[in-house]
């Protein structure tokens, strides 16, 4: 449910945008709604596991993320939308950590790699699902299916769930809730999404560095609190251990350029490339097959190799795909455009996907299993909640300057000047506003395209860097392969 969803929302984004003539912020909250509650919460699932049973808070999250998936459809305004997916990012954070921990909890050694590439193989189909169905669904019927499809999909993982397996749980785990370290995290985090999207217009925005640095000092007090509760959601005993740590920073460097640069790829193919939605959802289908194909395989990685040279390999890796997202110009076949891009991108997936979670699990005990699953995640979607946010930051600043340098020059009515400036936001989320002139038409939906390609190539240039930076944390810091003993 939780990769059918990220998938397929992130296809429909554009069409969304269009049926609600939604800005380039509405649209980011579409994502960062339910990033932002999952990414927040997810410690705290990991540690209710712990406590009350992993099957069991796997099954509510299921069920929370049904209901609020029902909302989703029937919203009529973006708004309502945005509601409903935040409270799928809260059934998100019980589901997701659990899923995971339930595995550790099954499997040890060896086998636990494995079976965490397998959970990455079947989590890999239907990734490959959602951005096909999704944008099947949207260009033919409507993208509320993405949503209802959640319902028999929640009823199913229900029943298999208490009919599969045992539950386990932490006996030795504090039976006590860190609520107050889980508002502080929420408020961090909503404070600094908030601020990063507010100031993506390009001019200073006094209220937007305001409350970036409002979250920065309340996630300063997280982890004050965190030091000094008795019961922490993240305990930070678990950053004693340097592979712990390392493997956490490196988490937050390559997430931050997987979920902030593809979130702008479906733009980009629907309307600056003129894919249809169900192409655009099947162009990152080579990414999909790759994990699903090798998943296993790389998830014994670490037992032959140790850690290190997989991570290493799967950054540069990355960097290679982003290389290769930022060089296509307008028009041109898929096979030799981004085809080559997705391939890369999904070759460095192979060797870091399953070995990261294989090497979070591994540096702690079988006990702390829960809290290490959602530390870990909980670092990815904070990477991913951020970047977008960030990088939407750069994308704005490439439009705006290439935008202002072909329009200024270009021959429009006044009519289409005044639709402009009162439309920033609707032109930088890709979209022309309907409101402009028929025979103006032409030349300012060629400008988006140009400048929304311009800023696009920022972003995956930006990530290049940060990939590197990955490459370079993990040679330094994570473990090789542990030398025999004589």
């Amino acid at each position: 449910m939780s990769f059918i969803d990220g998938s397929a929302v992130n296809v429909i984004l554009p069409i969304l945008q269009r049926d609600f003539a939604a800005t380039a912020a509405d649209v980011q909250w579409v994502v960062e709604g339910y990033a932002l509650f999952l990414a927040a919460l997810i410690l705290l699932g990991g540690s209710l596991g712990d406590i009350y049973g992993r099957k069991r808070m796997f099954t509510v999250g299921v069920a929370i993320f049904a209901v609020a998936s029902l909302g989703c459809a029937m919203a009529s305004r973006i708004e309502v939308l945005i509601a409903a997916r935040c409270i799928q990012g809260i059934g998100g954070a019980l589901m997701v950590p659990e899923s995971l921990a339930l595995i550790s909890a099954n499997f040890s050694g060896a086998e636990r790699g494995r079976a965490i590439g397998t959970w990455s193989a079947f989590a890999s189909i239907t990734g490959a699902v959602g951005p096909i169905l999704g944008g099947y669904l949207a260009q033919h019927a409507s993208w509320r299916w993405v949503f209802l499809l959640n319902l028999p999909l929640a009823l199913a993982v229900v029943v298999i769930c208490w009919l599969g397996f045992a539950d386990s749980r932490d006996d030795a785990a504090p039976r006590r809730i860190d609520i107050a370290g889980s508002v502080l995290a929420t408020l961090s985090l909503g404070a600094c999404t908030y601020g990063l999207i507010r100031s993506q217009g390009g001019a200073f925005d006094v209220i937007g560095v305001a409350t970036i640095g409002a979250g920065v000092l309340l996630g300063a007090a997280f982890v004050w609190l965190e030091r000094h509760v008795a019961a922490p959601m993240l305990p930070p005993g678990l950053f004693r251990s340097r592979t712990f740590t390392a493997a956490n920073v490196y988490t937050l460097l390559l997430y931050a350029t997987l979920g902030g640069s593809l979130y702008f790829v479906p733009f980009v193919l629907i309307d600056v490339q003129h894919y249809t939605p169900s192409a655009a959802g099947a162009s990152f289908v080579p990414f999909i097959a790759l994990q699903f194909a090798l998943a296993r395989w790389s998830g014994g990685l670490i037992a032959r190799f140790g850690a290190r040279a997989p991570l290493v390999i799967g950054a540069v890796f990355a960097a290679l795909g982003f290389v290769a997202f930022a060089l296509p110009g307008e028009g041109g076949s898929y096979w030799t455009t981004y085809f080559p891009a997705v391939v890369l991108l999904g070759i460095g997936g192979v060797f870091f996907v399953a070995p990261l979670t294989t090497t979070v699990f591994n540096a702690v005990s079988t006990e702390e299993s829960g809290t290490a699953s959602g530390v870990n995640n909980a670092v990815a979607r904070t990477a991913g909640l951020l970047a977008i946010a960030a990088f939407g930051i750069v994308l704005s600043g490439a439009f705006a300057q290439r935008f202002n340098a072909e329009i200024s020059g270009a021959r429009l009515s006044p009519q289409t000047i005044g639709v402009v400036e009162d439309h920033r936001g609707q032109l930088f989320a890709g979209g022309v506003p309907p409101e402009i002139k028929a025979s103006d038409r032409p030349l300012v939906a060629q400008v988006v395209r140009d400048s929304y390609l311009a800023g696009f190539r920022a972003v995956m240039v930006v990530s290049v860097v940060i990939s590197l930076m990955a490459a370079a944390l993990a040679a330094a810091f994570i473990p090789g392969r542990p030398r025999a003993r004589a």
